[in-house]
């Protein structure tokens, strides 16, 4: 079979099982199977596939039929310009979450400051922050050994691995160091709101990075008071949210001793983040 052909045959099952890029999958899929670049695959659509690879290709695309998120499968998503290793133990790196890293971007430029990423599955939130802030160091925590092995690996390949060090614990057990900037994206979705989520979502990606409790805020409330024990005087608070709990959020903020400087909006005009600095 040639490649336009099975290109073809990848994007009818998948337009079949209503997934909305099912073009763009199967280019990117069968990308995967091959193990070249997509722009590589549609410059050669006269070429033939062994059967090895169709068999392969085919069974990516049950996958992807079945509303596993293409980051699972393909191992990997972009963020911040980088690429990140994911799997099924690590939430998906966001586009708002991107926004929550240029924000504080332009807060500390230049800057040499102590982050700690509160939550940090991938890892993509500090190595970006790390990235690009040269003279500062942090650290991430996460509950899932997992995700911080998984993590770990993101930052080694990104060259950052003695700039941040990766724990798995709880950020209650935190006790010794206070930081400049202590930034997360806690589970913050309704319990009883999960089960309308996308197939892609409630399925696949780890329930503990969704589930913010009866009212989404178990995780922020949390995070919020034990912040006030390691940040420093004039620190900042960077937390992702959901829509429409800005509110809640800003009260418990302001009844900590927090002053908030800025919120962040999503490409929807949603408020998704909140920046706060502890007086």
């Amino acid at each position: 079979m040639k490649t336009l052909e099975l290109i073809k045959t990848g994007s009818d099952l998948l337009k079949e099982k209503n997934i909305s890029s099912f073009i763009l999958d199967s280019e990117l899929l069968l990308s995967k199977t091959l193990n070249k670049s997509r722009e590589e695959i549609l410059i050669n659509l006269e070429k033939e596939i062994k059967e090895k690879d169709i068999n392969i290709f085919k069974e990516y695309l049950i996958r992807r039929s079945k509303s596993e998120p293409m980051a699972y499968i393909l191992g990997e998503k972009e963020f911040w310009s980088k690429k990140f290793k994911v799997n099924e133990h690590t939430l998906i790196p966001r586009p708002e979450t991107e926004l929550l890293v240029e924000e504080l971007l332009k807060v500390f430029n230049k800057k040499k400051i102590s982050i700690l990423d509160v939550g940090t599955g991938t890892g993509c939130i500090i190595i970006s922050l790390i990235g690009h802030l040269n003279k500062s160091f942090g650290i991430g925590i996460d509950i899932s050994k997992n995700a911080v092995s998984l993590a770990k690996k993101n930052a080694t390949t990104h060259g950052l691995d003695q700039k941040i060090r990766f724990f798995n614990k709880s950020f209650e057990n935190i006790f010794s160091k206070k930081f400049d900037l202590i930034v997360s994206n806690p589970p913050y979705i309704e319990r009883k709101n999960i089960k309308n989520l996308r197939d892609d979502i409630k399925k696949y990606e780890p329930r503990m990075a969704l589930d913010g409790g009866n009212d989404g805020l178990d995780l922020i409330k949390k995070i919020i008071y034990k912040s006030t024990n390691i940040l420093k005087i004039k620190g900042m608070l960077a937390l992702e949210i959901g829509n429409e709990q800005i509110k809640k959020v800003s009260k418990i903020l302001i009844e900590n001793n927090f002053r908030i400087k800025s919120v962040i909006k999503d490409y929807k005009d949603n408020v998704r983040g909140v920046l706060a600095y502890y007086k």
